[in-house]
């Protein structure tokens, strides 16, 4: 299970967004992951990195910049489909490909949202159920879509205004997207107000967006819900989700702020042991993208 808001304007004003994205991954606890950091072998893409074995190199959320465009791909399972293969069989004889591998050659290459969903589609049915959310930006106009295989879809969304996905089909999302997605645009249009005043700080929008992310209220009952997961779906009906019996819970959480000056601030909260009440790993990078001191792209 995973929930993710976002936001694109390619064109912003002086100081405002270009992309924010707010995000959480819930998944087993135990799954071995590095933190979100610049990739060695694409210095161009940030996001964490799984390390399951036999899906080593995925991810569920990376941002890349390159060539005056900036890109974001993240994964979320569908609830509630059958599993086509366990993924714990041998490589030597599962056929079915990495989910996390979507983001990753996504993020780090060079075929555009269009062209790249196509692809994905046509081989739609050698992955589990995913939906899997694109977004490309340059420097006048975006691209963005949402590709899924369960049903196999794709859909195109304007940009300029407040979206949020999760593990349900994009058409009927869970009560409890519908309502992070409503404050998730509160939050974002109270703060594009008062940043024009100058009455408010980056700060306080991060910090606002990680309430959202942390927020533990139970969107239930959800007919939706209760129908592809019936017996987890009253702790899986909050954004932040919490099954300490199960080692399973939103074990991420993310905000990605790009501006109009194209500087990306990538924030990330992740858990440092089995235990959601423990500790946590905070993390903050900050990249320049595409200025020099001639004004052309640097990467």
């Amino acid at each position: 299970m995973c929930v993710i808001f976002f936001y694109v304007n390619s064109n912003p004003e002086p100081n405002g967004i270009k992309l924010i994205v707010v995000s959480n991954r819930d998944e087993f606890y135990s799954r071995e992951t590095l933190h979100a950091d610049r990739w060695q072998k694409f210095p161009h893409v940030f996001g964490g990195i799984d390390l399951q074995a036999g899906r080593e190199g995925g991810t569920w959320l990376a941002v890349s910049g390159k060539n005056g465009s900036f890109k974001l791909g993240a994964l979320l399972n569908v609830t509630g489909e059958p599993k086509l293969k366990d993924p714990e069989t041998p490589p030597t004889t599962n056929l079915l490909l990495g989910r996390g591998m979507i983001v990753s050659d996504f993020v780090s290459g060079d075929l555009s949202t269009q062209e790249y969903n196509r692809q994905i589609l046509a081989d739609a049915e050698k992955y589990n159920a995913f939906n899997f959310v694109s977004i490309e930006i340059n420097k006048t106009s975006s691209s963005i879509m949402l590709s899924s295989n369960a049903p196999k879809d794709l859909k195109t969304y304007k940009e300029s205004e407040c979206y949020g996905f999760g593990n349900s089909p994009g058409d009927s999302p869970f009560q409890k997207v519908i309502a992070g997605r409503k404050q998730f645009e509160e939050i974002l249009q109270e703060y594009l107000k008062s940043n024009k005043e100058n009455k408010t700080s980056q700060n306080d929008l991060v910090s606002k967006c990680f309430d959202l992310l942390k927020n533990e209220t139970k969107h239930w009952p959800d007919a939706e819900l209760a129908g592809r997961a019936p017996n987890w779906g009253n702790y899986l009906s909050a954004i932040n989700v919490k099954i300490p019996d199960a080692g399973y819970g939103s074990r991420t959480h993310s905000v990605i702020i790009i501006d109009s000056a194209d500087k990306m601030h990538f924030y990330e909260e992740t858990m440092e042991s089995d235990d959601p009440n423990g500790k946590w790993h905070s993390k903050c990078f900050v990249e320049q993208f595409f200025k020099n001191e001639n004004g052309n792209s640097k990467i």
